[in-house]
């Protein structure tokens, strides 16, 4: 009669806390989907913001600002900012940015007054004479005297 050998006992394969947390995710948003996701996301925000203040988001996003600079400098950002302007403008359209521009306007016309789109209209067109004058200057015309100068 042949001995009969011994079963092994079945291995189990142990998960690292990594595996495990991705296999429990991939598991619930087949179950309850996207939008599970989304809604607890922003019960949890909510929860952040009412306990640790609008200071806490604005720290955290300040170190995490400077830690992706550092890693992938000024180009990255312009990059992103272009894309995501792309994307605003292909989603939104022109009405979008009227309405946000025109918005800001009345915002910051509250907050400082007519006195300062004067101030700011003044040092704009100051700027824009004196690059005039030393566009005129690099390429060898003469600068038009103004009206303090004759």
């Amino acid at each position: 009669m042949a001995k009969k050998t011994p079963k092994k006992p079945t291995e189990k394969k142990v998960m690292t806390v990594q595996e495990a947390g991705k296999k429990g995710g991939e598991t619930v948003s087949k179950k309850y989907g996207h939008e599970f996701y989304e809604a607890i996301g922003r019960k949890g925000g909510k929860t952040v913001a009412k306990e640790y203040g609008p200071e806490f988001y604005e720290e955290i996003g300040r170190k995490g600002g400077k830690t992706v600079a550092a890693q992938y400098g000024h180009d990255f950002y312009e990059e992103i900012g272009r894309k995501g302007g792309k994307t605003v403008a292909a989603q939104y359209g022109r009405p979008f940015y009227e309405e946000i521009g025109r918005k800001g306007g009345r915002t910051v016309a509250a907050q400082y007054g007519h006195d300062f789109y004067r101030e700011i209209g003044k040092k704009g067109g100051n700027r824009v004479r004196q690059l005039i004058e030393e566009g005129k200057k690099a390429m060898g015309a003469r600068p038009k005297k103004t009206k303090k100068q004759k």
